[in-house]
């Protein structure tokens, strides 16, 4: 019988690597509308399950201490760049570049771990640091430009990883904070485009409309199925299960989208992919090690 632990994980990540579907179904809307809406409708979706779950007795605490708001203030500026990125990205045809930006999150984490928080590289995670710095230098070199959208979405997300590895808040608690800060800006840029006539919410039509609401639930789901699962599962499995979403995002843009995919971006994916699976057997192995000892 399958770990729960593992179930609530793989469906987050499953829903993630689905998510180019959906929002090219949105592919008429500008990326900040449909940013407003992500943010104003996941709120919403947020606050009621902590409503059901009444779990608001940790926010005149929370709102009284500056120290956690200005840290959850940055979490949700961190995430409102990393959502308006990967919807921009995805609605302009560089769901490949997006994939990109997710393979090289993992590595990412492990460099902002030892800048950031004093944590030591071990020898197999410098290798692959290396390796996958070489690949994101060769993608530069045949692009003949940075990668900025996978760039900007790895460090974005890196950067809001570990600002959440440092929060005092619970998952869901927290994602209801960050929305927060960002909930009067959103509904404003709504506000604002229904007020002059650029909206497509209501005049774009019912599925429109409906899409954009939707789209709410859409990101609020696989977030608390995935704050569920981390919970329950080691480290090591969630890094394996962290490659299913960015692994069929690739896969959509390549075979359902048509995205170009040249031999040179084949050698620059490839030498990510190496350092990934390099990262990933000296994970597995750095965490058999102390059972291995005690059992000898």
């Amino acid at each position: 019988m399958l770990n729960k632990g593992i179930v609530s994980a793989g469906l987050a990540y499953l829903m993630w690597g689905f998510f180019p579907i959906y929002w090219k179904l949105l592919k008429h809307v500008p990326a900040i509308e449909i940013l407003g809406h992500r943010i104003v409708w996941a709120f919403l979706v947020v606050a009621l399950y902590l409503t059901l779950r009444r779990q608001w007795g940790w926010m005149p605490a929370a709102v009284r201490n500056r120290r956690v708001m200005l840290a959850y203030l940055a979490a949700g500026c961190l995430l409102g760049i990393n959502w308006f990125t990967y919807v921009w990205a995805v609605n302009a045809g560089f769901i490949v570049e997006t994939s990109l930006g997710y393979f090289i999150n993992p590595l990412l984490n492990v460099l902002l771990g030892v800048l950031f928080l004093k944590e030591r590289a071990r020898p197999g995670q410098r290798v692959a640091i290396g390796i996958a710095a070489a690949g994101v230098a060769w993608l530069t070199i045949s692009y003949g430009a940075l990668p900025w959208i996978a760039l900007t979405l790895a460090f974005s997300f890196g950067l809001y990883g570990l600002l959440k590895k440092t929060s005092p808040l619970r998952s869901a608690e927290g994602l209801t904070m960050e929305l927060g800060v960002l909930f009067v800006p959103a509904a404003g840029v709504i506000l604002y485009l229904m007020a002059s006539g650029e909206a497509f919410f209501v005049s774009g039509g019912l599925s429109t409309s409906l899409l954009l609401m939707i789209g709410g639930l859409v990101t609020a789901v696989p977030l608390l199925f995935f704050a569920a699962g981390a919970k329950q599962i080691s480290l090591v499995s969630l890094g394996l299960l962290q490659y299913i979403a960015p692994t069929l995002q690739f896969l959509i843009g390549v075979f359902l989208y048509k995205e170009p995919f040249s031999t040179e971006h084949l050698l620059g994916f490839g030498l990510i992919w190496a350092a990934l699976l390099l990262y990933t057997a000296e994970s597995i192995n750095h965490h058999r090690r102390p059972r291995l000892q005690i059992a000898d």
